[in-house]
């Protein structure tokens, strides 16, 4: 029998130590607070620059200003605006109708000017969102406008993080069994380029996208600024590529805006809203509240919204809410409802024990498949149960 010196046994223990560590921090994104999975900083240096810029034209943008600005919009969505109070410079919410259901989806960003916040939602969608405040405004000395004149919202994103091999990620699940963990993908993004971006002029806001790391960076900037990503050298920071944002989003199962969610025809969980960070189950009151926190405290979440994919990009024009069927012997059984669809990749609300179980669905004549995304979050015992169950 080989006797190994005891210390070498200690240096084996700490680099053993200091590897799960380093894999944790990779994969705890979920379990760490809102502030710092959203403030942490990621430098990832890429050979191949594949970062895509896009204006996105269907986002509009309204301006909330006024010392109560933060506690009157504390009633009315579904996130905490302390943690824009603490810092963080942008967040990921909903506003919900008295049942509970998903109004509209925003992202609320924290301007540089001392309270003023910064509302993005559906361009179709920001006059009744506006209207939707003032009704709940009363008396306070709060100024609603709408500036989707003024501000536009750009993203910049890399196509391949939509394309993920889940092979390395299965293998932590197996290794860190019994977490609850979120294995985000960090973004290629570089953080010089951040920079880069910052410096084009004082008013413009950019950050991470707070929903998932995968979805790349947020900008806000005024509509005279030509966000024409040129570095000093006059060198093409970024370069084209034929995927949309919203064929990259999809192809990732994450829903934005009207068509996605229909306005009272979707609950926040169903709209994966604690997935990507959207919903607080510790702050106080807010309109919709009840249902969202009794839902989530069940465990019981029967449909979300779920990418699909087709062999090719359909010939049949597919309208949004088209029933989706599972063939079983000479009936089809319906699992879910169409939300989009973008070239060969969509969106749908799926009941997810019958999604994941059916090796393929029709919509009308048109043969898809899903997968579970690989950025949800390892599920808890009772997701567990109720998925076997059916």
């Amino acid at each position: 029998m080989k006797i190994i010196p005891r210390t070498t046994q200690l240096n084996t223990m700490l680099q053993m130590s200091n590897t799960t560590r380093l894999w944790l921090k990779h994969f705890s994104d979920y379990c760490l607070p809102l502030k710092s999975f959203i403030s942490r900083n990621v430098t990832v240096t890429t050979k191949k620059k594949s970062a895509v810029v896009e204006c996105l034209k269907s986002r509009g943008i309204l301006r909330v200003s006024g010392k109560e600005a933060s506690s009157f919009m504390q009633g009315l969505i579904t996130n905490d605006m302390r943690h824009l109070e603490e810092g963080v410079q942008s967040m990921y919410t909903t506003f919900l109708n008295t049942k509970g259901r998903v109004m509209y989806d925003a992202i609320i960003y924290q301007s540089k000017e001392e309270n003023v916040f910064l509302i993005e939602c559906d361009k179709s969608a920001i006059s009744h969102l506006q209207k939707h405040l003032k009704l709940f405004r009363v008396r306070r000395k709060i100024d609603i406008d709408n500036v989707e004149d003024e501000l536009k919202v750009w993203v910049v994103f890399d196509p391949n993080l939509a394309d993920t091999d889940e092979t390395n990620v299965n293998k932590m699940k197996n290794i860190l069994q019994g977490q609850i963990l979120s294995p985000t993908i960090e973004s290629p993004i570089d953080e010089s380029i951040i920079k880069e971006l910052e410096k084009h002029t004082d008013n413009t806001i950019v950050c991470r996208d707070p929903r998932l790391s995968t979805l790349g960076v947020r900008i806000v900037a005024p509509a005279s600024e030509d966000i024409s990503l040129q570095n000093d050298r006059g060198e093409s920071v970024y370069q084209g590529n034929n995927m949309s944002y919203r064929a990259f989003r999809y192809k990732l199962g994450i829903g934005e805006g009207v068509n996605d969610l229909p306005p009272e025809n979707c609950f926040p969980l169903e709209a994966n809203g604690d997935y990507l960070h959207g919903v607080s189950f510790h702050k106080g009151c807010y309109i919709g509240q009840e249902l969202t926190a009794r839902t989530h405290h069940t465990g019981v979440v029967r449909k979300r919204l779920m990418p699909i994919i087709f062999e090719s990009v359909p010939q049949t024009e597919l309208e949004i809410n088209t029933p989706i069927h599972v063939p079983s012997g000479c009936n089809k059984v319906s699992v879910g409802k169409l939300r989009g669809v973008e070239g060969n990749v969509g969106l749908a609300l799926l009941r997810i024990a019958q999604a994941l179980d059916a090796s393929e669905f029709k919509i009308l004549n048109v043969t898809a498949e899903t997968t579970k995304p690989h950025w949800w979050p390892q599920e808890a015992p009772k997701d567990r149960i109720f998925t076997v169950k059916g």
